[in-house]
């Protein structure tokens, strides 16, 4: 069976290094251990030795971190180019294996919509992997436009990852732990899915979807906690009083929002986002390097579904969506 996967990432030593250390919120790259450094940092050894021994047709490549987004408006754009260039460079080779989101510098949002058609023309690339806040703006602020005016318009979906938290948020809720405890907390163990839940509903209740209403935007891990909290949204944000939307959270999730399995792979979740999101709006991704894709293999094998829904889910929903 055709699979794809497509949270997936890239982070290369030689484009992290032009980033200066003083730039705050730099170091991710430095941060990690040393096999998921190897493994991030290359497209075609065991990556796809991986992808062979798991039975994956195509992965979708995006870049992790903020990188251009760290840089000031005048040097983020040239920095998201070169980055671009980089990842097309190391997949041209493996056309029917890999492919890629662009990296956009989120500091030029003008520059950013520029990047993401330059990306689609001449690379081809499927969209754009946007990670978390940008100097601590969401995607409602109105300077944002631009890009997804032009995602729209050129019918390209924007992958929304999550970021790590400012400083201020950091110490406000996440501080004071033992050991790793607080930071942990504050991104895969929690804080991350809370943050990317609540840039979708912003996105939702500041009526900023209702604006593209042709936008599609995907979130992973089974949707960041809002499967299971639709049903109150929906109820304590009506549609006509409190906030901007004009449809339900619920209506707008199904109609502009795809949610992805990247690095959860139990039942009782993935559910839940059927049931809320629908089989048409979930797409399988495994999160690679920092989920093996044996695991993903392994529970798409399981799930206990018809074959036609297991199809949509492992690759008919991202061929339609990423016109693969």
């Amino acid at each position: 069976m055709r699979t794809i996967i497509l949270e997936e990432h890239v982070s290369f030593p030689e484009m992290a290094a032009r980033i200066p250390a003083q730039v705050p919120g730099n170091g991710f790259f430095a941060s990690l251990p040393p096999e998921a450094k190897r493994l991030i940092s290359e497209v075609d050894g065991e990556r796809l030795k991986s992808m062979d021994r798991n039975g994956i047709t195509l992965q979708v490549l995006s870049v992790v971190g903020q990188g251009a987004g760290l840089l000031d408006p005048k040097e983020g754009p040239s920095f998201a180019r070169d980055y671009n260039d980089l990842l097309a460079a190391k997949i041209r080779s493996h056309p029917d294996r890999l492919a890629a989101f662009a990296h956009l510098p989120m500091t030029a949002p003008e520059a950013a919509a520029d990047e993401l058609q330059r990306t689609s023309d001449e690379h081809h690339f499927r969209g754009a992997l946007i990670t978390g806040l940008t100097r601590g703006e969401f995607l409602d602020h109105p300077r944002y436009a631009p890009l997804l005016q032009r995602a729209e318009a050129l019918e390209l979906p924007i992958y929304l990852h999550p970021g790590i938290p400012p400083p201020t948020v950091a110490e406000a809720y996440y501080s004071g732990l033992p050991g790793a405890s607080s930071t942990l907390l504050s991104l895969s163990g929690w804080g991350w899915h809370a943050e990317t839940a609540l840039h979708i509903l912003r996105l939702i209740v500041s009526g900023t979807l209702d604006r593209y209403p042709r936008l599609q935007l995907i979130i992973g891990h089974m949707g960041e906690m809002l499967p299971m909290m639709m049903a109150r949204c929906d109820d304590k944000f009506k549609v006509g009083t409190v906030a901007a939307n004009s449809r339900t959270i619920s209506q707008t999730l199904q109609d502009q929002v795809y949610v992805t399995t990247s690095g959860m792979f139990t039942w009782p979740p993935l559910q839940t986002a059927l049931a809320t999101f629908g089989v048409d709006r979930v797409l399988f991704s495994v999160d690679y390097p920092f989920s093996p894709m044996e695991d993903g293999r392994r529970f798409l094998d399981s799930l206990p579904l018809a074959p036609a829904d297991v199809e949509k889910i492992a690759h008919g929903n991202a061929d339609r969506l990423l016109k693969l």
